[in-house]
């Protein structure tokens, strides 16, 4: 019999590193370099929602998005690899970072298309992809993307169980440490146009305009 999956705790955690991991080429959509500093005017979203492939493709086709990375969130071992990732023993989420210029595109809107995109009701899971690295996740940067965040996590919770499924089991936080993945994880849906993406939506809609109401 399987054990059940559980987050360690920091004590459990691999020590890490102190040295960040780089990634010397370019974003291969917006053509910035992943050490050039954000333009002020755009606002930050931590997301985790499964297998970081899929998920940061997700959203840098968003009109209003002008960065992604994908990296290590959520958890306690410093600049961690994949491999300490997935062995779940650094409780970090695969997490996508999506900056946007919020005159174009508003949070709650990144928060919807984040909800439609995956299944926040599989727990340590999404699909086949079987893990704590894999759990639903919004690492919220300030208290008005607590508020929106779990504004639209209730509001969508009733549409999803009264559409027959569970209840959402994803984490709200605040964003702690984001550690950049390694460069080959980096729009590997771009670079790799055939792979693998486990991600699948539930059907069913998350309408914006929730919050505020």
């Amino acid at each position: 019999m399987h054990q059940p999956i559980s987050m360690i705790s920091a004590h459990e955690a691999l020590p890490g590193r102190s040295a960040p991991l780089r990634v010397d080429r370019a974003h291969l959509v917006f053509g910035r370099a992943f050490d050039q500093p954000l333009d002020e005017r755009l606002e930050v979203a931590s997301v985790a929602l499964g297998c970081f492939w899929g998920a940061e493709k997700a959203f840098y086709r968003l009109p209003g998005v002008e960065m992604t990375a994908v990296g290590y969130q959520g958890g306690f071992t410093p600049n961690p690899t994949y491999e300490e990732v997935c062995t779940g023993r650094t409780g970090h989420a695969e997490t996508v970072l999506v900056a946007f210029d919020a005159s174009r595109l508003t949070y709650e809107a990144i928060v919807g298309h984040f909800f439609e995109s995956h299944d926040p009701t599989q727990g340590f899971r999404q699909g086949g992809d079987v893990g704590t690295q894999y759990r639903s996740a919004i690492f919220t940067h300030g208290d008005e993307q607590d508020h929106v965040a779990r504004a639209v996590r209730h509001d969508y919770g009733v549409i999803l169980v009264a559409a027959g499924f569970g209840p959402i089991t994803t984490e709200i936080a605040p964003a702690g440490p984001f550690y950049l993945a390694e460069e080959y994880h980096q729009q590997y849906l771009v670079a790799n146009p055939a792979g693998y993406c486990g991600l699948g939506g539930t059907g069913v809609s998350c309408p914006v305009g929730l919050v505020g109401r």
